[in-house]
């Protein structure tokens, strides 16, 4: 197929996504969250800005990519995490899960609406097939939805915000090389979150680097493997075959932060989330256009 190279690369970005979260579940339990958020992704911001500087791909950016990389780390850096972490604190984990679960779907209509990227009917039953699948999964960790409530606001304005990036992200990478775009918004972004950590959490810096050795390896290693690394190739997906196709595989990082969390926190992994995984797999094959694509070679080695 022609893309299952970068398929294969974004099921292992969402495999360091997805373990991402019970680290990050770690670090903020042992950090201020603001603080340690920003200083993770500034760390991420100087990894990818090394990378390019060794393929020698780094320049200064136009006055119009200014205005995309400007809009970009406000909506899918200093917005996205900002509303996260403030609306986790106000909702449950399942009102929270289930919320975020909707960014595919979200990307897909605001793909439709600003890019005119109409999403086929196989396409659809993809985004439909991977919801319900997070929706499974979510649902079943509580006592299903516990009713709404501010922090569910925060939430969705958290994945709303990161949506709209992606739109602007593959505008932007038709001059901008996507990966260069990356290391702008992650220091940019991390720059502005410092600040608004220095606002919520005053004394925040003070004995972050008292930190046992264990927490650096953690820290370190989602900086740069899942924030850096995972964002580079993220967003060069996003311009090689699309925002929508690309969020598709969203829904697998649900799945792996269950893995993750059942070995570095020891929480249960249940058969409902195993058949919510089935639904997730479907749905990637159907939303990624990956089962169109093995339909038309088909069809055209029958011809033949």
């Amino acid at each position: 197929m022609k893309h299952i190279r970068i398929y294969l690369l974004l099921i292992g970005v969402m495999v360091a996504w997805g373990v991402n979260v019970p680290i990050l579940k770690i670090l903020v339990s042992y950090f201020p969250p603001v603080t340690i958020t920003s200083l993770r992704i500034f760390t991420a911001g100087l990894s990818v800005f090394i990378i390019m500087a060794a393929l020698k791909k780094i320049r200064k950016p136009s006055l119009g990519e200014w205005k995309f990389i400007i809009i970009g780390c406000l909506l899918n850096i200093v917005g996205h995490h900002f509303f996260l972490a403030i609306g986790l604190t106000s909702t449950t984990a399942t009102n929270g899960g289930l919320i975020l679960g909707t960014g595919p779907l979200l990307t897909a209509i605001l793909s439709s609406v600003f890019l005119r990227n109409m999403p086929t009917v196989i396409q659809v039953l993809g985004f439909i097939f991977g919801s319900a699948g997070v929706s499974f999964i979510v649902l079943s960790g509580e006592k299903g939805l516990s009713g709404l409530s501010i922090g569910d606001f925060y939430v969705f304005l958290s994945i709303l915000s990161q949506a709209l990036s992606f739109i602007l992200i593959s505008k932007a990478a038709k001059t901008l090389d996507p990966r260069l775009l990356t290391g702008y918004m992650l220091i940019i972004g991390s720059i502005l979150l410092f600040f608004i950590g220095l606002w919520q959490e005053p004394n925040g810096i003070e004995g972050i680097f008292h930190a046992p050795l264990i927490l650096w390896v953690a820290f370190f290693s989602s900086a740069i493997i899942a924030t850096a690394l995972g964002h580079m190739v993220y967003n060069s997906a996003i311009k090689k075959i699309g925002p929508a196709e690309a969020s598709i595989f969203m829904n697998l990082s649900t799945f792996f932060s269950l893995i993750g969390s059942a070995v570095l926190l020891n929480e249960e992994i249940t058969p409902v989330h195993l058949f919510g995984l089935m639904l997730i797999v479907s749905g990637v094959i159907f939303g990624s256009g990956a089962l169109e694509e093995l339909i038309k070679k088909r069809r055209r080695r029958g011809l033949v």
